[in-house]
């Protein structure tokens, strides 16, 4: 099963391909430094394949590599970080400017 984790805009976000077709991602926006995750979706064709943990490890890990901090809004992202060790360091509460800051569509 090959996976790849990338990021794309128009909207913000991260994909996961299987196969090289698009099976899940995670929309962020950044805002003063912090990349807020507010959703998270892996295609229902390929839930339970842990394809939602190596979407959101991979785009954590990017995170982390361009300095940037995360806020975890998304409840999968919410539950990721607080399950894998490693992240607590880089996590920041949402603000209200940061949740106005997320789209509404």
């Amino acid at each position: 099963m090959q996976t790849e984790v990338s990021r794309r805009s128009g909207p913000d976000r991260y994909e996961i391909t299987l196969e090289g077709e698009p099976v899940g991602l995670t929309r962020f926006v950044d805002v003063d430094g912090r990349r807020v995750f507010f959703h998270t979706e892996v295609d229902d064709g390929h839930a339970g394949q842990g394809l939602a943990g190596t979407l959101v490890r991979g785009a954590l890990e990017a995170t982390r590599a361009e300095g940037l901090r995360i806020v975890a809004v998304c409840p999968y992202v919410r539950r990721y970080v607080r399950k894998h060790d490693g992240w607590a360091d880089l996590l920041d509460r949402a603000t209200p400017a940061m949740l106005q800051a997320i789209p509404r569509s």
